[in-house]
């Protein structure tokens, strides 16, 4: 279990999906503290996430329509991420007093079909196979899961961070909306989900 929290924690934490490119954005926009702020989100936001996947896996055997509509909200939000990112300017690193790194992160991660699908198929069992042999078991997959998922994403934003005292002001617009256009993307993508999940294909 303890091997499985690891790897499945970093492979989670470092792979290329919403939450990591919004890290990254957020240190370039407005440094390495806003990038963990958004690392961070995982923990507040997938408590009631495992509870509801756990629910769904123990009384529900299709929970297609939930996340049709998980997906559909997070594609928006992510559009008008995406949206924002295009409209960035450079002055806007002056400007920017409140960026909610925090806030963006909860709503981005919480919006995301990808944390439910994983504790129903393959954390939720994991865990409820471990609870039955013992309370330690279970606790030896998801503190490393946790520990390796939010640890990663801080160590990309401190990496992130030092990316971005060696640009140089003018190439900050191009990479803000690079960036930007990668968050559309998957908007695109959650959105397409939706609609085959409340669809049923």
């Amino acid at each position: 279990m303890l091997i499985s929290g690891i790897v499945l924690g970093l492979s989670a934490g470092l792979s290329p999906g919403p939450m990591l490119t919004l890290v990254i954005s957020q240190t370039l926009r407005h440094g390495v503290m806003e990038g963990a702020k958004v690392a961070l989100a995982p923990l507040l936001t997938d408590t009631p996430i495992v509870i509801a996947s756990l629910m769904f896996l123990s009384v529900f055997s299709d929970m297609a329509p939930a996340l049709g509509v998980i997906s559909l909200f997070g594609g928006v939000y992510l559009f008008s991420l995406g949206l924002s990112s295009l409209r960035f300017k450079v002055v806007g690193l002056e400007e920017d007093v409140d960026p909610k790194s925090l806030k963006k992160g909860l709503m981005v991660n919480f919006l995301n079909p990808s944390p439910y699908l994983f504790w129903v198929s393959i954390g939720g069992p994991l865990v409820l196979k471990a609870s039955s042999t013992s309370l330690v078991s279970a606790a030896a997959f998801v503190l490393p899961f946790y520990m390796l998922l939010v640890g990663s994403k801080i160590v990309v934003a401190i990496i992130s961070g030092k990316s971005r005292n060696l640009l140089k002001s003018r190439h900050f617009r191009t990479v803000i909306r690079t960036l930007g256009l990668v968050l559309i993307g998957f908007g695109v993508l959650f959105l397409r989900d939706g609609v085959r999940y409340l669809s049923g294909g």
